[in-house]
């Protein structure tokens, strides 16, 4: 497992924007797939946006046109910029990678959380009406 450390989780009103970033190591930002997940109260979690270690991206129905997922290998940092906001995008914010050996590049997006073997702790994002 790696450390992936999220921040820019908050509150703002519906329409508004958010842009959430995980630290991560420069080897998982580099070679492995990554995404954001999230978990509203009592639902399940559920992948947002995915990236692999060559940029391809996927994202939820929900979130089409209105969520980028991007990474920055300079600064060791996968992002997720989000406008639009609505109430029902109110949920914790996790930050995932699937991570692969030394030497190896992770190929494909997974927006399933099965199969990430690493977690950040998460980070809140509240919509208000």
């Amino acid at each position: 497992q790696v450390q992936l450390v999220e921040s820019g989780g908050g509150s703002v009103q519906s329409g508004g924007s958010l842009r959430l970033s995980c630290l991560a190591s420069s080897f998982t930002v580099r070679h492995d797939c990554m995404g954001w997940f999230r978990q509203a109260p009592g639902k399940e979690r559920e992948g947002v946006a995915g990236l692999d270690s060559d940029g391809n991206t996927r994202y939820a129905d929900s979130v089409k046109g209105r969520f980028t997922i991007s990474k920055d290998n300079a600064e060791n940092t996968l992002y997720l910029q989000m406008n639009s906001l609505k109430p029902e995008d109110t949920a914790m914010y996790y930050c995932a990678a699937r991570t692969v050996g030394v030497g190896n590049f992770c190929y494909g997006v997974f927006l399933t959380d099965y199969h990430m073997n690493s977690w950040g702790k998460g980070t809140l994002v509240t919509i208000s009406s």
